[in-house]
């Protein structure tokens, strides 16, 4: 589907923050991590709640969400690689490591991508061993765009993840958020040796 909106300033003219949408920034400046979730709330249902376990204490999050009523909420999703909320982009610009979560289309599957290849593979690598089917090549969902909010941190690149609707549910999430925890610890440890 077309976006109906190319930018978060057209965005804002004409929709109503705070009833169409609403913006969650936690910031943690003690960690170079930062996940995001833009198309939350009920644009991709469970994506603002999946980075919220994966920041959990100690990463930073932003997440757009839409409030619209049941089956409105497509106008609010922005591509990501034209998602540019200056808050999110500022936040995401101050950390090296950036995770996109997104919601896709399927069932019971996990699409990693992003520019950030060493990443990507250990967040697909901890995924399959938390029992997920994973696919990091190949796929519809490649978060390649350098200006895809995921790879516009520090490094010039990052991660993301797409999953099922079916995975985004209260029983999978804390599973994904474990996985991907662990991957994201392993990656940081290995750029601050």
């Amino acid at each position: 589907m077309i976006d109906k909106y190319t930018s978060f300033a057209e965005l804002a003219r004409a929709e109503a923050s705070g009833t169409d949408y609403r913006i969650s920034a936690l910031e943690r400046p003690e960690s170079p991590v930062v996940v995001v979730a833009p198309h939350g709330g009920s644009i991709e249902v469970g994506t603002s709640e999946l980075a919220a376990l994966i920041a959990g204490d100690d990463h930073s999050l932003f997440a757009f969400e839409g409030l619209k009523p049941c089956g409105r909420n497509r106008d609010l999703h922005i591509t990501s690689h034209r998602f540019d909320h200056p808050e999110c982009v500022a936040l995401v610009g101050r950390c090296a490591v950036a995770l996109g979560v997104h919601g896709c289309i399927g069932e019971s599957q996990i699409y990693v991508g992003g520019l950030d290849g060493e990443l990507a593979a250990r967040l697909a690598e901890r995924l399959v061993l938390a029992g997920f089917r994973v696919s990091a090549e190949g796929h519809r969902y490649p978060g390649r765009n350098p200006l895809n909010i995921c790879n516009r941190g520090r490094l010039g690149r990052g991660a993301q993840i797409e999953v099922t609707r079916d995975l985004r549910d209260a029983d999978a999430r804390p599973v994904i958020a474990q996985a991907v925890r662990a991957a994201i610890a392993e990656y940081v440890e290995a750029l601050e040796r």
